[in-house]
């Protein structure tokens, strides 16, 4: 299926999630991708060109902090919309989102509805 909305690249070591992300976000319309940790995303995000990126933060290899720095240091990832999904939700793990430069945060478990209209709205979607 050709999606106008764009390609997400899915990010998240647990399977289930993973998957539970995809379905929601094909049936709005995007073309998804996933990667099983911080180090599959930078692998395959240049290749991917993804719009949107959701990235789980507590991940083996390389978490999703240290995935979303080297996003944002890289000048042709730079740009590419990343929303952190986490169980984490202090505030000082929203802080250290917004230091790096993370476009969304939301908290696990999260409403799925939650999850797709934040995605639109940085793909530069109107809501549903």
């Amino acid at each position: 299926m050709t999606s106008s909305f764009g390609r997400v690249l899915v990010v998240d070591d647990d399977d289930v999630i993973r998957q539970l992300i995809t379905v929601n976000l094909e049936l709005e319309g995007f073309e998804v991708t996933t990667a099983v940790d911080g180090q599959d995303c930078l692998d395959k995000v240049k290749a991917v060109d993804p719009v949107v990126i959701t990235l789980d933060i507590m991940m083996p290899r390389l978490d999703g902090w240290e995935a979303a720095s080297r996003l944002r240091d890289d000048p042709e990832t730079a740009g590419v919309k990343v929303v952190l999904l986490s169980a984490r939700a202090q505030e000082a793990d929203l802080q250290r989102g917004n230091r790096i430069g993370v476009d969304a945060y939301l908290t696990k478990p999260f409403d799925p509805d939650d999850l797709i209209a934040t995605v639109r709205r940085l793909a530069g979607l109107p809501a549903a």
